[in-house]
């Protein structure tokens, strides 16, 4: 082939300027998650509504379908090609004051959250005070109790030794949160019919591996946290119902950024998954 195939997820580096490499065809493969897109593809941001899967065989249908397509096609023209849908999975809450067993556990606790307005909105309409942060400074944040808590996927919980600072996790499963496997649209014009669809073929069957990993390696993770003391609470279907209808609005609220056309698709697409 023309181009190597191997994907670079290079930590060290910004998404911003690994998305900018990608699009100038000076780099070839990019995974990442749809938060840093956002800002070029505001459609992407319907990912960040609060609850909006109930669980993976949900986002797995939203994103194998038709709608995972239509949200690939508002990538291409900013130079972009997805060639699947992978995922960094549900974001759950931890913090170092108090179990969470309702959203009025969560009045007052200082969180911090992605600097996205819709995490935002989110975690205030819960009652949470939100506070947009780097990642890089979290964990000095809640070791210094500078913040309460913070919200990401059992992994990113597990791998960053969230547990050596944070007492409680609650496993809201309040956002999840895909990743796209991005080629260079510049160097995807270059390549043959076979190439490209030799791409697709291998990254959809990394796909059912990659989900596979991720959820065993949840998990691992999540048993691994409560052998290092971190005190886990489930959140029960009726105060799930009440989170749901607290975040509501953030829904009407976010329809200008996102647009009316993607929510409505979206809402329609899931009525089906869920016997509606």
């Amino acid at each position: 082939m023309k181009h190597s195939l191997a994907a670079h997820r290079l930590h060290a580096l910004a998404p911003a300027l690994l998305v900018t490499a990608l699009r100038g065809g000076t780099l070839e493969m990019v995974i990442t998650s749809t938060s840093p897109l956002v800002g070029m593809v505001p459609q992407l941001g319907v990912f960040d509504l609060p609850f909006l899967f109930n669980n993976e065989k949900e986002a797995d249908a939203v994103l194998d379908g038709p709608f995972g397509q239509y949200m690939s096609e508002r990538l291409l023209p900013t130079g972009l090609v997805n060639l699947a849908w992978w995922e960094n999975g549900f974001r759950n809450l931890t913090n170092s004051r108090k179990p969470v067993r309702s959203a009025t556990d969560m009045s007052g606790l200082k969180v911090r959250v992605m600097q996205n307005h819709i995490f935002l909105d989110s975690f205030k309409a819960l009652g949470a005070t939100a506070t947009p942060m780097a990642f890089g400074e979290v964990y000095g944040a809640l070791e210094s109790r500078a913040i309460d808590g913070q919200e990401n996927p059992i992994v990113t919980i597990d791998t960053s030794k969230m547990y050596e600072v944070q007492k409680h996790l609650a496993l809201t499963k309040h956002a999840y949160t895909p990743f796209l496997v991005l080629y260079s649209k510049k160097l995807w014009d270059t390549l043959s019919a076979d190439e490209q669809k030799a791409l697709v073929d291998c990254s959809i069957v990394g796909r059912d591996e990659q989900r596979k990993v991720s959820r065993e390696l949840s998990d691992r993770s999540l048993a691994k946290l409560k052998k290092e003391g971190m005190q886990v609470t489930e959140i029960a279907p009726a105060e799930l119902d009440k989170m749901r209808a607290a975040t509501a609005p953030v829904y009407e609220r976010s329809k200008a950024s996102i647009g009316q056309e993607t929510i409505d698709r979206i809402q329609t697409v899931l009525k089906p998954l869920r016997g509606g």
